[in-house]
């Protein structure tokens, strides 16, 4: 087995934009493709807040010119998810589809995803009307009506949020207190434009046949009534799960498991790098998650040449 310069895990903007650094840098990284080929972005429809693109560009679209741009400069991408993780000495080890990689550095840019309903049209719906991100879509709801589920402080600046594009925005929450704070909540309470359903979960998204979202269907916990809802665009801010399972124990993880940084794109292990929203639970946007790649990449090309690599 080879030992690699550079792993870089994950393949959304943090990780392609990794590669294209260590890959100009002469390092032919390793992609690991992940479970999310083109991690958030690639349940994307219209990018319009990346850089460069006046008319704007398809997620999915801007992931792959990034992927080949990488290619182009020698990256290497494989099929796959890591499944475990040896970092207790170098070479570094992953295993990837029952097959072991050894790399000198790892830049761990295995995104976040986020948490669904799990509703029987939620996934189907997704760009079409069903989001995880109103900074990324709320833009396309002006003059709508919005719902938003949640009941934490990032349900509270989403609705906040989308209420500068939406007619008026809903919050779905399903108990009667909320987990955000008090100044998050009054903030939304002053709001004209935010109504509020408490105690209601969300038994479904409409319309699979039109092709995009018309209406929730609802449910109250406490009285059992079930009514359908008019809705253009379905906001999920339920939180994100960080993928960061191999490495539990090994690198260090706050209570959510994201990364903590150790200062720029350091981890805990010398030689270890993260890269966008492994780490970032602030911005979480394609332009941050890409400067975070460059970081990384500039990081583990100076670790390298200060061993002589």
């Amino acid at each position: 087995m080879s030992t690699r310069n550079v792993i870089i895990i994950g393949s959304g903007c943090a990780g392609n934009t990794a590669a294209i650094y260590t890959a100009r840098a002469g390092l032919n990284p390793l992609v690991v493709i992940g479970h999310e080929p083109g991690g958030q972005l690639s349940i994307t429809t219209e990018v319009e807040n990346f850089p460069g693109f006046p008319e704007g560009i398809q997620g999915p679209q801007l992931v792959e010119n990034m992927k080949q741009q990488a290619i182009r400069f020698g990256a290497e991408y494989i099929a796959g998810r890591v499944e475990e993780a040896d970092l207790s000495k170098r070479p570094f080890r992953i295993k990837v589809e029952e097959e072991w990689h050894e790399s000198r550095t790892l830049i761990v840019a295995s995104g976040a995803s986020a948490r669904w309903l799990n509703l029987p049209n939620e996934q189907k719906l997704i760009g079409h009307g069903v989001s995880s991100c109103a900074t990324c879509d709320g833009f396309f709801y002006k003059g709508k009506k919005i719902m938003v589920i949640g009941g934490g402080d990032s349900a509270m600046e989403e609705a906040n949020f989308l209420t500068r594009f939406g007619e008026e925005v809903t919050i779905v929450h399903r108990r009667e207190e909320f987990r955000a704070s008090k100044i998050m909540l009054d903030r939304c309470r002053a709001n004209p434009k935010i109504k509020w359903l408490t105690s209601t979960v969300v038994e479904d998204v409409l319309d699979v046949e039109k092709g995009y979202v018309t209406a929730a269907k609802l449910r109250n916990v406490k009285t059992g009534e079930t009514w359908t809802q008019d809705v253009d665009g379905f906001f999920l801010a339920i939180g994100h799960i960080p993928n960061t399972k191999p490495f539990k124990g090994q690198l260090e993880l706050d209570e959510d498991g994201y990364i903590i940084s150790h200062g720029g794109a350091r981890t805990n292990i010398p030689g270890v790098f993260h890269a966008g929203d492994v780490e970032d639970r602030i911005y979480r946007q394609a332009i941050t998650a890409s400067g975070a790649g460059c970081k990384a990449a500039i990081e583990a090309e100076r670790f390298l040449e200060a061993e002589g690599h």
